[in-house]
């Protein structure tokens, strides 16, 4: 597996970003550094250090598609169960599948598909 760069999203909690960094990967978590900050924010924030936005928050693929917004990748969880444990599930299904593909793109996941944008 690969080791990728991460920014988790404050609405996606310190848990996927503990668990990701206990996979070995190099994660910052908005929640635990920098909560409150806007959606503009994280985004620049991912740009900048090369890292790959994980977000529950679906603002984020008008900022990439709409407005054009430069990033290094965005994952959209789209889940029906919010749990940490499911976002967990569905994230090592992703990271197993399609670690090497991730950087650069936009991937919506949910708890059954995967759509690279």
């Amino acid at each position: 597996m690969i080791v990728l760069r991460f920014l988790v999203d404050e609405c996606t909690g310190p848990g996927v970003a503990r668990w990701l960094a206990n996979q070995g990967h190099d994660v910052a978590s908005v929640y635990e550094e920098s909560p409150g900050i806007t959606d503009d924010q994280v985004i620049d924030w991912a740009k900048r250090e090369d890292r790959i936005l994980i977000t529950n928050d679906k603002d984020f693929g008008e900022q990439v598609f709409r407005l054009r917004q430069a990033h290094a990748g965005v994952i959209l969880l789209r889940l029906a169960d919010e749990r940490t444990e499911n976002k967990i599930d569905v994230l090592r299904d992703l990271l197993r599948e399609y670690n090497a593909r991730l950087p650069g793109e936009f991937v919506v996941a949910t708890e059954d598909r995967i759509r690279f944008g």
